[in-house]
């Protein structure tokens, strides 16, 4: 599959979309004791945290506040403490709003700069669903507007080349941007899998192929 070199500003707002109608209802649904369960893919952060963390990004986008050093360690544990009076449910509510509303906003933004935002929320439900031991963590409905993301997101920043054979989509994902002197890599897997690599995620022994690279090299995150 290889992707149109013309940006879609809506495929963020998408992505947001079908992760806010399908893990919201998980996490309404679930007992209070659940959100402080630990999430090993953010080491230090609860469940709680890592939705804090979530909410207070898109709030952020909606209200437009980028002041010095936002999005930083520092900012983000600050906004993760500035929620810690909250209920879960506000929480929640937060960041139901934030993915109603950010899409709109990283749309407007030509330059395509707010949408790893978008492809940042989908892996972070994806750690939630990790944490909380629910299928789907980094897939479901959601995963075609992730790999249509991801490639976009790897190409806009000249991430290296990389051919993905996937298990479970039927054409190659083309990934990065070619560099004229590399050899493409190649990754033999699923998608889920894949996504973990570029996330910097563990991949808990799932089996794949990676040839032309190491995996480090994947993680947009690093």
């Amino acid at each position: 599959m290889t992707l149109d070199d013309v940006r879609d500003p809506q495929l963020p707002g998408r992505l947001l979309t079908v992760e806010r109608d399908t893990l919201l209802p998980l996490l309404r649904a679930r007992p209070d004791a659940d959100f402080a369960l630990p999430a090993a893919a953010c080491p230090g952060w609860t469940v709680r945290d890592v939705l804090a963390h979530c909410s207070s990004v898109l709030a952020r986008v909606v209200e437009h506040r980028f002041e010095k050093g936002v999005f930083s360690p520092a900012s983000n544990d600050r906004d993760i403490a500035d929620r810690a009076e909250w209920t879960n449910a506000r929480v929640l509510d937060e960041l139901e709003r934030g993915m109603t509303e950010a899409g709109a906003v990283i749309a407007g933004r030509e330059d395509g700069v707010f949408d790893p935002i978008a492809l940042g929320e989908w892996v972070h439900a994806g750690d939630v669903r990790d944490a909380l031991g629910e299928p789907g963590a980094y897939a479901g409905e959601g995963l075609p507007h992730a790999l249509a993301l991801l490639a976009r997101v790897t190409r806009g920043r000249g991430h290296l080349r990389l051919q993905a054979d996937l298990d479970d989509v039927d054409e190659p994902l083309q990934l990065g941007e070619p560099s004229g002197t590399r050899t493409p890599a190649r990754f033999i897997g699923d998608a889920a899998t894949l996504v973990r690599l570029y996330a910097g995620r563990p991949v808990d022994g799932a089996p794949y192929e990676l040839t032309g690279a190491a995996a480090e090299e994947l993680n947009l995150y690093a």
